[in-house]
């Protein structure tokens, strides 16, 4: 079986990853929202693990009441084509059979790049805020060059933003995207940091007006989320977040 917990995040940080998958799921309406996440629990939760080389599973809840973020872990590309072709198919058809028409956008590929770990004590985050980073065109080198540039920023942030617990970049496979998925204490944190910051999190100093003068970047979408389900391999089942 696998297994969830009370608290579903990942390890974001462990070693073994060497890709994430990351998607999300429209459901339309809060209650197929909640329905969704009710099926997915159930077809999981149902099953033996289904891959080796799946390392994490997690669902979470945008607070726009439709929206699912899947984010996965596993330790290769081809761990998850093996999968895509011998495990995916049953647990999305349960799914599609208990709430048809959802629609799923994705997944796409990442690479953790860079992360700013939480520190000893730090609470468990209440809200998973991801910043989805486009650009003008694939280039491996502008996409870390510019979360290295934030990474300065982050460093030399004067009033760091209260409530922000960690975040880890990712880089796009296909050179166009950086992701960053970010844990806070809680949604209102968030909203509070960036009304203090009038532009986006982060005080009004140059290491950020570097960030926002940065040649490539073209559209950052914010979202918040809610951690909702964590699957990972074991042998019992037990109750995910919210139950």
């Amino acid at each position: 079986m696998s297994s969830a917990e009370r608290h579903p995040l990942p390890d974001l940080t462990r070693a073994d990853v060497g890709i994430v998958k990351v998607g999300t799921w429209d459901t339309g309406a809060p209650d197929r929202q909640r329905s969704t996440v009710d099926a997915v629990r159930a077809a999981w939760g149902s099953r033996p693990w289904p891959h080796a080389g799946l390392l994490s599973y997690t669902v979470c809840t945008g607070e726009d009441g439709r929206t699912l973020l899947h984010y996965s872990q596993w330790s290769s590309e081809d761990a998850y084509q093996d999968f895509v072709r011998n495990g995916r198919d049953a647990r999305d058809a349960d799914i599609d059979a208990a709430v048809p028409g959802v629609e799923r956008l994705g997944p796409d590929t990442f690479e953790l790049y860079r992360s700013a770990n939480r520190k000893d004590g730090a609470p468990r985050p209440g809200c998973i805020v991801t910043v989805d980073i486009r650009f003008d065109g694939p280039d491996p080198a502008r996409q870390r060059d510019w979360v290295d540039t934030v990474f300065e920023a982050l460093d030399s942030d004067p009033v760091p933003a209260p409530g922000r617990i960690s975040a880890h970049f990712h880089a796009g496979t296909d050179g166009t995207r950086v992701l960053n998925y970010a844990e806070w204490e809680t949604a209102r944190a968030h909203v509070d940091a960036l009304a203090a910051a009038g532009d986006g999190v982060g005080s009004p100093t140059p290491q950020w007006r570097r960030v926002r003068n940065h040649t490539g970047p073209t559209s950052s979408t914010v979202r918040r989320w809610t951690p909702a389900l964590g699957f990972a391999p074991g042998e019992r089942w037990n109750r995910a977040a919210g139950d």
